[in-house]
């Protein structure tokens, strides 16, 4: 009995291996059966163009020959030819999908070689066939086309595709040209997109007509194309696929952009006053938004596009201060030659500003009184001049002026916007002044070292931009943001650093002038031995070459800078002159007779001719009164007319004048120098030792 219940045993576990190895046989082979049921249903649905049908049978053969490739064990060498023959058909039912869709959408665009012009852009059209007349009923209908791309997971794909033309062809140009409008035309088989011009208007192309125009073509799309309910698989369960919400997925972000970028940024108003005007197109952004969402194309809560066109104070603060600072740079990299006169008498045209507080005005008027009547008995019969704090005549660069209205209209603007954009505006005007001070230099550097007229314009600049930033804080001081009402609205702080670019840049034009006048007097070969004809001629030349420089100066300055800096600036450079004339002859160690009369020659030219190179006014008889004040801007002058006496003079005249120390050569001369001047021009005498004795 034991051993009939070991061969059973043994017999039962041989028949459950062969059951078991017979089953898993069996399903394979009912695998392969259903793979080659649904090979032959796709076909059968192939030639009947039942695309849904097809994709469907070739999922299920799909799912069927990942089973048996799941199988461990059975690795057999049909299933890379079943796979094989699966891509082959999944390329091939594509294959006449891709067609099916060519024939349902068609795209008929210019040359890609054409330019993106507006005469192109008007010959694209986009052709839809998905209306189906009666005899085409037969034809496979787009849902179904769109149906088997889902069911295949090609969707996607075919819409990116879609989308990037649709932009590029449709949506873009609509927003960059203003005069294009969407057309649609209906036929009895087809629907036609295109494009009819319209007369454009001059100013940028309203948000508002864009918006319409955008809604207008995707209504079509949404119509003729979109709507069509469509099912799908995601992790094996059912899913409803919208496909206007696809396709919003895929091109918003780049539309919304690019309606952004071409259209808002235009709208965004460049004066406050158009700012309450904006809601208009805050409100067609909603609408514009709220049919997309209608469409399905949108999905969720407020997109970028209605963030941006709902913050336009911030956009408005931005584009204004930008188009500030350009316009001021634009001013600044401007010729700085071409000027105009400005006197006491002319003003910037200061905006209308609003009337300060009632309360502010009786306290005002209530101090005023009190002040006058405390200061009646106080009051001094002289008055200071109505210009003693105005800017002196003078002549200023027009690119200037202009920044400065500029800069006085910025502010105006400021006083009426709100809080925010009245800092920005603000911070942008002491922006734009420190730009001047870090771009001016810089750019017109060569120019500033070479041209002395130049220089002279610059520094008029800076002293006028110095002295309307005196105050330009304290008008609009009680007119701006509360915030700014504590005393940060300013600009006297920059004054200094204005007036010493002003000031630097016109000392160094000096220096330049001052090296080239001596360097030419250095060529007059020290003054010595003007007997000598060869001598005497180059002093000669040196002379009338500084004169001549003097006077191109005088003419080039003239009416250039205001009167006072022009004297001083002439006195400067007519003084080096003297200076170093004096110290040459008074360093000489013998002076002949003839070279007397020579060097006085030589002087008296200077003398006579130096005083013309003042000449601050076009108008001669202006410039007399200057010509005869030269002792007052020329410190050596006096020396200088000193030193040619005692060229001239004898022993007795130079003692008289010296008086003991208290003429009027002791008050130009050292008694070193005159001691110098005496051994020079007298020959070794008791006289001359009598004459030095006296000169202590």
């Amino acid at each position: 009995v034991q051993r009939d219940l070991d061969v059973a045993v043994t017999e039962f576990t041989e028949l459950k291996q062969q059951l078991e190895r017979d089953t898993l046989v069996l399903s394979i082979l009912r695998k392969l059966q259903e793979f080659d049921t649904a090979i032959k249903e796709y076909k059968t649905a192939m030639l009947e163009k039942k695309y849904v049908i097809a994709a469907h049978q070739l999922e299920k053969a799909r799912s069927s020959l990942k089973t048996l490739e799941s199988r461990k064990g059975f690795e057999l060498k049909i299933l890379k030819a079943l796979g094989t023959e699966l891509t082959v058909q999944t390329q091939n039912l594509l294959y006449h999908l891709g067609e099916e869709w060519q024939k349902l959408v068609v795209w008929k665009l210019p040359p890609s070689k054409a330019s993106s012009s507006l005469e192109s852009v008007l010959a694209s059209e986009l052709h839809l066939h998905t209306v189906l007349s009666e005899e085409q009923i037969a034809g496979p209908p787009v849902s179904s086309v769109l149906q088997a791309f889902a069911v295949l997971g090609e969707l996607h794909t075919r819409l990116r595709t879609f989308g990037q033309l649709l932009l590029k062809h449709i949506l873009k140009p609509l927003i960059s040209y203003s005069s294009l409008w969407p057309s649609v035309e209906e036929q009895s088989d087809v629907v036609i997109l295109r494009f009819k011009s319209e007369e454009p208007n001059l100013d940028n192309t309203s948000p508002v007509e864009v918006f319409e125009k955008i809604k207008q073509s995707l209504e079509f799309l949404h119509k003729y194309l979109l709507d069509v309910p469509l099912e799908c698989k995601d992790d094996n369960k059912e899913c409803k696929v919208v496909l206007s919400e696809l396709l919003g997925d895929m091109i918003w972000e780049e539309l919304s952009d690019c309606l952004i970028q071409n259209c808002l940024v235009n709208s965004i108003p460049t004066n406050s006053s158009k700012l309450e005007q904006y809601i208009e197109v805050i409100n067609s952004t909603e609408e514009f938004e709220k049919a997309l969402k209608n469409m399905q194309f949108l999905k969720g809560d407020t997109t970028n596009l209605l963030k941006y066109a709902r913050n336009v104070n911030s956009h408005f603060a931005n584009k204004k201060c930008q188009d500030v600072i350009v316009a001021a740079r634009k001013l600044m990299t401007s010729e700085i030659h071409n000027t105009v006169k400005i006197s006491p008498d002319s003003s910037v045209a200061l905006p209308r500003l609003p009337d300060p507080g009632a309360g502010d005005h009786l306290k005002m008027e209530q101090t005023s009184k009190r002040l006058h009547k405390e200061m009646v008995i106080l009051e001094n019969e002289s008055k200071l001049s109505q210009h003693t704090f105005s800017l002196p005549t003078c002549r200023i660069s027009s690119s200037v002026e202009e920044l400065m209205d500029l800069a006085y209209q910025t502010l105006s603007e400021a006083t009426a916007s709100s809080d925010q954009c009245c800092i920005q505006l603000f911070y942008s005007v002491r922006n734009m002044f420190q730009l001047f001070y870090d771009v001016v230099p810089t750019y017109h550097k060569e120019n500033l070292q070479k041209l002395p007229q130049l220089a002279a314009i610059h520094h008029n600049n800076c002293m006028y931009i110095a002295h309307h930033l005196l105050t330009l804080g304290h008008q609009f001081r009680y007119r701006l943001s509360s915030i700014l009402c504590d005393g940060t609205a300013t600009f006297v702080d920059m004054v200094p650093g204005f007036r010493r670019l002003g000031m630097e840049c016109f000392l160094a034009q000096m220096r330049v002038q001052k090296g080239e006048i001596l360097e030419r007097l250095s060529s007059a070969r020290n003054f010595s031995n003007m007997d000598d004809e060869d001598n005497y001629c180059a002093a000669n030349k040196a002379i009338r070459q500084v004169l001549h420089q003097l006077k191109r100066l005088g003419k080039v300055w003239q009416d250039v800078l205001p009167v006072n800096v022009y004297c001083k600036a002439m006195g400067t450079l007519l003084n080096t002159a003297l200076t170093e004339i004096v110290t040459r002859i008074t360093a000489l160690e013998d002076i002949s007779a003839e070279d007397a009369d020579r060097l006085y020659s030589l002087c008296k030219t200077v003398v006579e001719e130096g005083p013309q190179v003042f000449t601050p006014f076009p108008e001669e008889d202006k410039n007399k009164k200057y010509q005869e004040e030269v002792p007052v801007y020329v410190q050596k002058w006096m020396t200088f007319k000193e030193l040619m006496l005692i060229l001239q003079a004898n022993l007795q005249e130079i003692v008289d004048r010296w008086a003991d120390g208290k003429g009027p050569l002791a008050a130009e001369f050292s008694p070193v120098e005159v001691k110098n001047l005496i051994r020079a021009l007298f020959q070794n005498t008791e006289r001359r030792a009598a004459a030095l004795a006296k000169i202590k």
